[in-house]
This record gives structure tokens, C-alpha cells and sequence, in this order.
């Protein structure tokens, strides 16, 4: 008998603002860039991609290779998207 499987897609999990909120937190308190970036990149995909690649005038092509598994999105980059999320990166000491 062999097991059948499913895609994990992060996007089913993501529906509401307080549902991404706490996946950015989770994901800048792990002080991981690369789940950073993936994080970003999933509350995007939610938001719509095209949309938040139109409002900062990025490529969506681009948008989606930089916050991939293997992206590495310049500071800019995810700034402009997570302003277009509603977000803003704030500093407090440790």
C-alpha cells in the first residue's frame, strides 16, 4: 500500500492581516534571513503579487525570484513590500 501525498501550499494557512502579522514576527524574531525573505514572499503571494509588484514599479518575475527559497531580496526590495503589505521595520535593542 503506498501513501499518497499532498503539496503543502503556506498560502491556505495565510487568509487574514493577523495571520501574516504573526508570520512576519515569527519570521524576523528567528533573525533567519532566508525564512525572513520567505516569509515576506508568502504574505505577498497572499496580497497579490502582481499588485505589490505594480505599486513600487518592480518586475513581478522578479518579486517572485527574490523572496524564493533561494532569493536574496535587496534591502529596497523588501521595504517597498512590506510598506505595500502595510508594514514598516522598526529597531529595538535586544
Amino acid at each position: 500500500m503506498t501513501k499518497q501525498t499532498v503539496k503543502f501550499d503556506p498560502l491556505d494557512f495565510f487568509e487574514t492581516k493577523e495571520d501574516i502579522t504573526d508570520l512576519l514576527q515569527d519570521a524576523f524574531n528567528s533573525q533567519d534571513p532566508k525564512y525572513i525573505a520567505r516569509a515576506i514572499g508568502i504574505a505577498a503571494k497572499a496580497k497579490g503579487m502582481a499588485n505589490i509588484a505594480s505599486q513600487n514599479n518592480l518586475n513581478r518575475e522578479q518579486l517572485y525570484r527574490s523572496f524564493s527559497e533561494k532569493g536574496n531580496p535587496t534591502l529596497s526590495t523588501i521595504v517597498a513590500v512590506l510598506s505595500s503589505l502595510g508594514y514598516k521595520l522598526n529597531i529595538k535593542p535586544l
